[in-house]
């Protein structure tokens, strides 16, 4: 095997963070000042001088603000004109995917120093907007398009009835999972407390965390007047927080360049490879919704880097928006239920900065493996189990080039089985295949929805009145799952069909 130029290897070397929890909301800080921050606290933590010679940097959509050319507002401010600079589509996967690009990019030797960067001010900014208060920020870009989200992928139907945002989808995921597992719903919910728990067990020792407290399964998933149900089966314990203000960094360099700048070797994690697969942007043109073939496909290419043994990660990441995205990753790499699925403390504790969560726990990994763990895991996604992104990040270098093509899309797409057809008019029975129900802020049923099959084995979705009792106990029935029960479907007044247990 040929020996692999030092000048090709790609190595993390300066990792930065910053928590901005301002007493006066003028004083908080904007976006553009966060990411500047945490790249220079990653060039501090680096120990060498870096930030001036960047030639790639990647920036994590956000939100909570919008700017003209963000990542050109960057590189000013840093005083750069790095030859790649971009700033990407919205998506909880993209700061692995930016990682894994860039480390490829130095792998390619089109550049010697590389940056990835993210941040949200979403806590000032909801507290400006609510107190009528303008911040003394960039001006707001209002003539810039804001990014396509949610209800722009998703059928007109889904987004009357309301599931067209991340709270109301995932829950089709969490029910249709649990009842492949052969779950009854309280299993299913004692598992995701469980999760969560460990998760907020780690955020509690996070200085970045934006929620320091270790919370109880019961806590977690027991309703009550500060934790309301949102959707079931989901509290808000259970759901992304991403009223935070947060700045995440990362630095890259070759092996030669860092061993040059006198960078200690004791600092240096190498990324070692990962893969990428996506599902349709419409939730509705998937096969089934207990188990995600583009997830499946990501980590069992990420686990054959290592041997195929998912146990030989001594350090993880698994993605948690929702508790059923753990879940089912955790299964695929092998892990049982007393799994450690995180290093930073996860999106609901640790705080969801919208896109950029991986970015953070690309910091709390690189920390971890520093502090003497092996083997380091990041698996993130987005969309509504939509994208999927995994990189292995270790304190040894590897004896291989850093592959180039890293899609296993086309694996995905050959386990995709028969996608039903949907329709909007349907009478007779319908079968579950999952379903939600959605809460009012004062913790009132609103309506559920249900996604059927019909005797044609079309889908559908379905409302639930919040008056009908005795469907809603159907569905509410902790002892046993409502998937695959066969009821009455109806056409309602308005023209929207409606499900009654039999």
């Amino acid at each position: 095997m040929a020996v692999i130029s030092e000048h090709r290897i790609p190595v993390i070397v300066g990792v930065g963070e910053i928590v901005d929890r301002p007493e006066e909301i003028t004083a908080g800080l904007e976006p553009l000042t966060l990411l500047e921050a945490a790249l220079k606290r990653a060039e501090e933590d680096s120990g060498a001088k870096l930030l001036g010679e960047i030639g790639s940097l990647d920036v994590v959509n956000f939100l909570s603000w919008r700017y003209r050319d963000p990542e050109q507002q960057l590189a000013r401010r840093l005083g750069i004109k790095p030859a790649h600079l971009y700033y990407g589509p919205v998506g909880g996967e993209s700061p692995i995917r930016y990682l894994h690009e860039a480390a490829q990019r130095i792998a390619r030797g089109e550049c010697t120093v590389a940056a990835v960067c993210g941040a949200e001010a979403q806590s000032t900014a909801t507290k400006a907007e609510r107190a009528g208060v303008t911040p003394p920020w960039t001006p707001f870009a209002h003539d810039v398009e804001e990014p396509k989200r949610g209800a722009a992928f998703q059928k007109p139907l889904a987004v009357k009835l309301g599931v067209f945002r991340p709270v109301t989808v995932y829950p089709f995921y969490e029910v249709a999972t649990s009842a492949h597992w052969g779950q009854t719903p309280r299993e299913a919910l004692a598992e995701s407390g469980q999760l969560w728990s460990t998760y907020s067990a780690v955020a509690a020792e996070n200085p970045n965390a934006w929620l320091k407290r270790r919370f109880t399964s019961d806590e977690i998933t027991t309703p009550s007047p500060e934790n309301r149900m949102i959707a079931w089966p989901y509290t808000k314990l259970m759901v992304a927080n991403p009223t935070v203000n947060m700045g995440g960094a990362i630095l890259m360099t070759s092996l030669a360049k860092a061993r040059a700048a006198g960078i200690a070797e004791e600092q240096l994690i190498y990324p070692l490879g990962g893969a990428s697969a996506e599902e349709p942007r419409d939730y509705l043109l998937r096969d089934q919704f207990y188990e995600s073939h583009p997830q499946n496909a990501v980590l069992n290419a990420v686990m054959n880097l290592v041997g195929g043994d998912g146990q030989k990660f001594d350090a993880i990441e698994l993605y948690s928006c929702f508790p059923c995205v753990p879940k089912m990753a955790r299964r695929t790499l092998g892990l049982g239920p007393d799994v450690r699925p995180t290093v930073t403390g996860g999106l609901t504790f640790f705080g969801a900065p919208l896109n950029t969560y991986m970015t953070h726990a690309a910091c709390a990994m690189v920390r971890k493996l520093r502090a003497g763990a092996k083997l380091g895991l990041l698996y993130g996604q987005g969309g509504f189990v939509t994208k999927h992104h995994a990189l292995v990040l270790s304190r040894q270098a590897s004896q291989a080039p850093l592959a180039q093509d890293t899609s296993v899309q086309a694996e995905a797409d050959r386990n995709k089985r028969t996608v039903p057809d949907f329709v909007t008019q349907a009478s007779g029975k319908g079968a579950i295949e999952s379903f939600t129900v959605i809460y009012g802020r004062g913790g009132e049923v609103e309506h559920g929805v249900v996604m059927l099959r019909t005797k044609e084995n079309a889908r559908t979705l379905a409302r639930v009145p919040p008056r009908d009792d005795a469907t809603l106990a159907h569905l509410f029935n902790m002892d046993r799952t409502p998937v695959g029960s066969s009821g009455d479907i109806v056409m309602a007044d308005d023209g929207v069909l409606e499900w009654r247990a039999r």
